[in-house]
């Protein structure tokens, strides 16, 4: 592999001190997923990164970055000091911004930011050098992680900006300057730190203000707060294009067909008319590609051949991936594992998409659905109105995990009323009361939650059944 950062360069950037000379291919900050030649980052969070260093030199590192030698490192040990191992990594991050020649994006929203960065990145691919944020690293440490990691010859870089707070993106997109910036959706979510959907709407905007110059904004035309992206936008984009379903978007998204399998999605814009199968269905994946094929194009690249890539594209785990698996009791049943995530628009989205799946004979339509988190003195009602939604009439059985979403649970008709824990682990042996074969099961929450206790439970049962069929004579 080729150096990513000497010790001298990183040395310059940082204004540390190195101890020794060396080499780094990659940027690490977690022991347990480093490889040998990266530079280990020991960033203080529940566990102080110090106290990993022996480790992870132990295990191949190049260097650590540190604010202090670690209690049992040698003193000539690779390492640089540095007086705050945060603002380093910062500094790393904006030095690697600063020597390529990336045509960068930057997506942020309350819904779609890690499938859409991945559905551009995948977008992009056979025209350049594609670099992009992995998992979620969206925060504070993940955005100049991030940075770090790229390459100076990177063509595309995709960078994925969130926040819980308000502040928090613009000093992460100043640092990153992206050519365009996509926001692809504004609801209630962290409604607790911000209290009305006003205020996401202005915290989502302001990833507007690190737009390079003549940059491009690229934000949902069909929501209420519109308005208020396109302000932000005017005083801080050179260029400004909307994307959606109304008549004056410019990428509009002209059909997009939901079947069990995928989604038909035909989309109108300055490219001409693009049509290709996502294989996934979703109309919010579709209104996502329209995000997407209008940052290929804000960026000189070719739409016609991002849409061409788009065909049969599928979201990262956890966030809405189907697949057939063994039910514990015997046949099949269809899991759709969106448990990452979850905020009102997310989960009005993915309870439309199971309403639109088709079950095995047989079959019904289930979810599983832990609490949305950080939703503030509303969440109760935002909960409750979950019973509301027309597509629980094509939806037979709802389980509910955590106190928030026993307030759903309470208002939902006796008929539909599965389930319902406080805890996810407690659902995990009762698989057989949560699904019967040929059913659809939905499973979406917040990730604190950890409703994806169940989703592994459904696996590692399925994984069980395939290895006794091997037994067997």
């Amino acid at each position: 592999m080729s150096a990513l950062w000497t010790a001298d360069a990183a040395a310059a950037a940082t204004g540390g001190r190195t101890t020794t000379d060396w080499t780094a291919t990659g940027v690490s900050i977690d022991t347990r997923t480093l490889e040998p030649g990266d530079l280990f980052v020991a960033l203080t969070d529940v566990r102080d990164g110090h106290d990993f260093v022996a480790d992870a030199l132990a295990k191949g590192a190049a260097a650590a970055l540190v604010s202090r030698i670690p209690e049992g490192v040698p003193p000539e040990a690779p390492l640089l000091v540095v007086p705050d191992v945060l603002e380093a990594l910062g500094a790393l991050g904006r030095a690697a911004r600063a020597r390529t020649g990336a045509r960068v994006v930057a997506i942020t929203g309350s819904a779609g930011k890690t499938s859409t960065k991945k559905m551009l990145a995948d977008a992009l691919a056979g025209q350049g050098r594609v670099h992009a944020a992995e998992k979620s690293y969206n925060n504070h440490w993940g955005v100049p992680l991030t940075l770090a990691r790229m390459p100076a010859g990177t063509d595309f870089a995709v960078i994925e900006i969130g926040m819980n707070a308000p502040g928090e993106i613009a000093p992460l997109t100043r640092m990153t300057r992206p050519h365009a910036a996509i926001v692809t959706l504004v609801a209630a979510a962290h409604l607790e730190a911000f209290g009305k959907i006003e205020g996401i709407a202005h915290e989502k905007a302001s990833i507007f203000v690190g737009l390079e110059p003549d940059g491009t904004a690229i934000l949902n035309g069909d929501l209420p707060t519109t308005p208020i992206l396109r302000d932000w936008a005017a005083r801080h984009a050179g260029h400004e294009v909307l994307f959606g379903a109304g008549a004056g978007a410019e990428w509009r998204l002209s059909s997009a067909a939901v079947d069990d399998s995928g989604t038909d999605v035909v989309i109108d814009g300055p490219a001409g008319r693009l049509t290709f199968r996502l294989g996934t269905p979703g109309q919010h994946f579709a209104m996502n590609a329209a995000a997407v094929l209008a940052a290929v194009a804000a960026v000189g690249a070719d739409p016609a051949r991002a849409a061409r890539n788009l065909d049969g594209w599928a979201p990262p785990g956890g966030r809405g991936v189907s697949q057939q698996i063994a039910h514990p009791d015997g046949g099949t049943l269809t899991l759709v594992d969106d448990a990452f995530n979850a905020n009102p628009a997310s989960l009005s989205a993915a309870l439309a998409v199971l309403a639109a799946a088709r079950p095995a004979p047989g079959g019904r339509r289930v979810a599983v659905l832990g609490d949305m988190l950080e939703l503030g003195p509303d969440e109760a009602r935002l909960h409750a109105e979950v019973a509301g939604h027309p597509a629980l009439a094509e939806i037979a059985t709802i389980h509910c995990v955590g106190p928030r979403m026993h307030h759903l649970w309470e208002a939902l008709p006796e008929a539909k009323r599965g389930l319902w824990a406080e805890r996810a682990e407690a659902l995990c042996p009762r698989l057989a009361e949560i699904a019967r074969p040929g059913d659809v099961v939905l499973v979406k929450g917040s990730k604190g939650i950890r409703v994806s206790l169940i989703v592994t439970a459904f696996m590692d049962a399925a994984a069980r059944d395939r290895g006794a069929e091997k037994g067997t004579d």
